[in-house]
């Protein structure tokens, strides 16, 4: 018994090293051909054609990856209670209304914040849907050095380029669909209410945000923290997200 306990612990040892190591092999691989591929000259001799056709391969297959993981967040996130049940980026009131939610709770009142906040997010998880096409246009802009220093970079290197390159086109196209959300669940009602009921207590300040910008702000660091989750996947895990581009270069 003992030794059959001992068998399966070594089994499960073996089995972490072994997907650590197909980790390992496929990201340095990959780095490997990338960074040789700067030294490649584009002579016509078949080893460099074929070398050019592995670079080649591996970048657009790193690009697969990527699309296929923007597409999963954008759907995650875009549906409802991809933002409200998820605590991890669910979003809460500004931080000028949570002293106004504290002071209504406390005189059985802060259902009117409760109300407003599952209102806020239902309008980030309306707005979700319009970063798709801002994802799959950045990952076609991509040149070959951007996706050679991804894979150099930093853990979160392609994330940062995607906030880079689509964070000011994301915000505007975010913010209309945002404000009509806002106005078709009866956000600004309920923030007018929620203030209406706050000023008339005694001894209370006067309260101004913007709603919408606040919104926008927080669906995009969402949509980004599970981008980031998306890239570690790629980096840690390409067991699961190993497309059949990077099957046929490295035969995974």
């Amino acid at each position: 018994m003992k030794f059959y306990k001992r068998s399966l612990l070594a089994i499960a040892v073996a089995s972490v090293f072994s997907t650590q190591a197909l980790a390992d092999s496929w990201w340095d691989k990959a780095t490997d051909f990338l960074k040789q591929s700067s030294d490649t000259s584009e002579s016509s001799t078949e080893a460099s054609g074929q070398s050019n056709l592995a670079v080649s391969e591996i970048a657009d297959a790193f690009k697969q990856a990527l699309k296929i993981g923007s597409e999963k967040v954008v759907s995650q996130l875009g549906q409802t209670d991809g933002f409200n049940a998820d605590p991890q980026i669910h979003i809460p009131l500004p931080s000028e209304l949570q002293k106004v939610q504290s002071v209504l709770d406390k005189v059985g009142m802060g259902y009117l914040a409760d109300d407003l906040e599952l209102k806020l997010n239902r309008a980030a998880e309306a707005a979700t849907p319009k970063a798709k096409a801002l994802f799959v246009q950045a990952i076609q802009e991509m040149s070959f050095n951007d996706v050679r220093d991804i894979y150099e970079g930093e853990k979160d290197s392609a994330t940062q380029f995607f906030k880079q390159k689509m964070s000011a086109q994301l915000s505007a196209e975010m913010k209309p669909i945002v404000d009509d959300t806002i106005a078709q669940v009866g956000a600004v009602q309920a923030l007018d209410k929620l203030i209406g009921e706050y000023k008339d207590l005694p001894f209370v300040s006067k309260v101004k945000t913007d709603i919408s910008e606040h919104v926008v702000n927080k669906g995009m660091e969402g949509i980004f923290h599970y981008i980031a989750k998306e890239e570690a996947a790629i980096r840690e895990n390409p067991s699961e997200r190993t497309t059949d581009l990077l099957k046929k270069v490295f035969g995974l």
